[in-house]
């Protein structure tokens, strides 16, 4: 007797569920597009919001923006929750590998006390600033409308709350846990002058209504001028002065700047590019927060690296803010 195997290949009915076949045809989609397209509740809702009854939960009017389909702000990085946390993952065991050799090593110890105090005044305070980043990119996930903004603003939110995290370590690393930078960085951001345009600025932007003005003002004009300042010249001012060791601290936020700018431009850019109307308002937010940031900036730029080199300071916010303003299809100011 013959035994005689036979195979067969048995078709899916269907490829993906409805609403991602209707985008992208009856293919198998990816994991990104089933976890991100038409996520949003639209219908159905059962109460409207008891802050603000003008409004329908989800609400595109939250913003002046318009948007044929939202779901064009996709995520370059095709971000859903597994992914970023994944990637995350990687940077963040980089980065503790970093923390526990310079902490293995005494690396505090080859830093003079000039180093220390400019990074006690220059580096430490920003985590408040970062905790404010987390609350604008929070605002965004929370009145943005469409998963694809909303989960990614939501993953920069707390890629904000890890950057200040990751700075009071290292108040921590300079001080011998003893919490006394991290205390003499809250005085800096409370009462030195230097500090209180931009702390002024950041409870600015807390009210802003409008979440893409709030988004142009965080992601693009105040995001360009913190990495230009505190992770490029304050970190050559250190490499100068015997403090290289810093920048292995630095290298999270340093890589996480790099990923929300590319993310971010590519938003800005599909917005403007939409319309006339849209490019117009991201322009008028575009000057009136340029304007206002770096107003705020200048004393502590000037506290920073000397008054003589305010001007050389502002000419690279100016120069690298122009070039990814050329890329998202707006124009920044020339210094002043």
């Amino acid at each position: 007797m013959s035994l005689e195997i036979k195979t067969s290949n048995l078709e899916p009915i269907r490829h993906t569920f409805a609403n991602i076949s209707r985008r992208f045809g009856e293919k198998p989609a990816t994991r990104y597009q089933e976890a991100t397209y038409d996520a949003q509740g639209t219908a159905n809702f059962h109460y409207k919001p008891l802050w603000d009854s003008d409004k329908t939960l989800n609400d595109k009017t939250h913003s002046v923006i318009q948007m044929q389909d939202w779901y064009d702000l996709k995520d370059p990085r095709q971000f859903y929750y597994g992914t970023y946390v994944q990637n995350r993952a990687r940077l963040q065991d980089t980065a503790e590998g970093n923390y526990k050799f310079f902490e293995k090593r005494e690396l505090v110890d080859n830093l003079d006390e000039e180093v220390i105090e400019a990074i006690t005044f220059g580096l430490i305070p920003l985590r408040h600033v970062e905790q404010t980043a987390n609350l604008n990119y929070m605002y965004g996930a929370a009145y943005g409308y469409g998963t694809a903004i909303t989960q990614a603003c939501l993953y920069a939110g707390m890629d904000r709350l890890g950057m200040a995290q990751y700075l009071s370590r290292i108040g921590l690393l300079i001080d011998g846990n003893s919490s006394d930078s991290l205390q003499q960085g809250k005085d800096y951001w409370m009462n030195d002058e230097a500090w209180q345009g931009i702390r002024a600025l950041c409870e600015h932007t807390l009210i802003i209504k409008d979440w893409f003005e709030l988004f142009i003002a965080q992601s693009l004009v105040l995001d360009t001028v913190i990495h230009v300042v505190h992770y490029q010249h304050l970190d050559n001012w250190l490499v100068e002065h015997n403090g290289r060791d810093i920048a292995m601290l630095t290298e999270f936020m340093q890589d996480c700047f790099k990923d929300l700018t590319g993310w971010s431009n590519s938003t800005i850019k599909i917005v403007v590019a939409e319309s006339e109307e849209n490019k117009i308002y991201c322009q008028q937010w575009l000057e009136k927060w340029q304007d206002k940031v770096l107003t705020a900036y200048q004393p502590l730029i000037e506290k920073l690296f000397g008054a003589e080199q305010i001007a050389a300071v502002v000419d690279d916010i100016q120069v690298q803010l122009a070039k990814r303003c050329k890329t998202v299809g707006l124009t920044a100011e020339a210094a002043a």
